[in-house]
């Protein structure tokens, strides 16, 4: 018989450190690759996995959040399918959620109105592929409480990640979970590796609703799933690792295999969109065998126009939506969402574009993230003079000028 799986993602989180890109929205909601939003790749992996009972939990922001879910995924409501962002619902009280795991108990009533026999509790705002039912499956083997998905890591970046330290003597098992250590042991097989949290669990029902149920009761807890329940399960040896290099993607490249990026920050968020553009991608967006779904509208197809002495309309190395206009400018080093317009003599280099964003004549725009429905005037520089844009945009450590929905441009 088979076994009832209920899916949970988490995707209440401010996302403060990518201002001004969730100024507007949830970080989950902020658009990527394009098409897409963040949450479309975790939705995407539970769906090809055939997990398609899932409740997407909500609070900061979520509006255009909400509104992508319902526009988009749509399951058979023939087959019990469903896809629901469920936000704070103050059924305990008039409070929002206060952390992940609080999200989690007070919204048990999903929990026991499904009565699945395991619970998948997947972050919303990270970029990867990943085949859940391979975790589901090791989890259910071992007969833990909860199993955690990690990834290798170099053990020099310990001090970057919450930190899964398993038992020398069962490879399996974790001994401690540590947030940011300084010191920690390599893993058994590797000493130079330690194992990252990626945020992903799955739980045995009845002992997710346990744990949920105690830590609420604990006045002095954060109310967090990795920073409290995990090291509660712990604790009790009940939880276990999964090695998110056992999981094997149908369609997956040499190059991409593996490949998990937090987008937590906007220097990752930038980085991220470098990985899509090469000619042989970091993370291949191309893979038909395990596609990313979204919905983007019915964009005409993109157009390019002109052709003769330096008015050329072209892209290279570049990802260009549904809509887009290049008119005689250059793209390089680019994704381009649907609705740009990217006019004569402009030059649009290492940047992401999103929707509606509008360039004028001979402006050039350099590595640069650009929010929606932003107008750059003929002639204006983004990214030239990174001491001029500091006065006027947000800039990030490594000198990537960000421009916020709407944001007016100066000249």
């Amino acid at each position: 018989m088979a076994v009832k799986v209920l899916a949970i993602v988490l995707a209440g989180g401010e996302g403060k450190r990518l201002m001004p890109l969730t100024t507007d929205r949830a970080k989950p909601g902020v658009p990527f690759g394009g098409i897409y939003r963040m949450i479309d790749f975790v939705l995407s992996n539970l769906a090809n996995g055939g997990y398609l009972k899932m409740v997407v939990l909500t609070q900061y922001k979520s509006h255009s959040l909400d509104r992508h879910i319902s526009k988009t995924w749509r399951m058979s409501t023939l087959l019990g399918n469903y896809v629901t962002p469920v936000p704070a619902q103050q059924r305990l009280g008039p409070r929002w959620f206060a952390g992940s795991a609080d999200a989690i108990y007070q919204s048990l009533n999903l929990i026991n109105d499904e009565n699945p026999d395991y619970v998948i509790v997947f972050g919303a705002d990270h970029i990867y592929r990943m085949d859940p039912r391979q975790m589901v499956d090791q989890h259910i083997a071992s007969g833990a409480a909860v199993t955690v998905a990690g990834i290798r890591q170099p053990k020099s970046m310990s001090d970057q990640f919450g930190v899964i330290d398993v038992d020398p003597a069962s490879p399996r098992t974790i001994r401690e979970f540590k947030e940011k250590p300084t010191e920690v042991d390599g893993l058994p097989d590797a000493p130079d590796e330690i194992y990252a949290s990626m945020g992903n669990y799955v739980f045995t029902t009845r002992a997710l609703c346990e744990a949920v149920t105690r830590d609420a009761q604990n006045p002095d807890s954060k109310h967090d799933m990795g920073g409290n329940i995990i090291p509660m399960l712990v604790e009790k040896g009940e939880a276990c690792v999964y090695d998110f290099r056992d999981n094997v993607i149908p369609g997956s490249t040499d190059r991409d295999r593996g490949y998990w990026r937090d987008v937590g920050t906007l220097d990752s968020f930038y980085e991220a969109h470098m990985d899509l553009i090469a000619t042989v991608p970091v993370f291949n967006l191309y893979n038909h065998e395990w596609p990313i779904y979204t919905n983007y509208g019915s964009w005409p197809p993109a157009k390019f126009v002109h052709g003769y002495d330096d008015r050329q309309g072209r892209a290279v190395e570049s990802m260009i939506s549904p809509g887009v206009v290049v008119s005689g400018s250059l793209v390089d080093r680019s994704i381009v969402s649907p609705n740009v317009r990217i006019n004569s003599w402009a030059h649009v280099e290492g940047s992401v574009l999103m929707e509606g964003v509008q360039v004028g004549r001979r402006a050039v725009i350099r590595n640069a993230i650009i929010d929606k429905n932003v107008i750059v005037p003929e002639g204006a520089q983004i990214g030239v003079d990174l001491d001029r844009d500091r006065k006027f945009y947000t800039v990030s450590d490594n000198g990537v000028v960000v421009i916020g929905k709407g944001q007016q441009v100066e000249l």
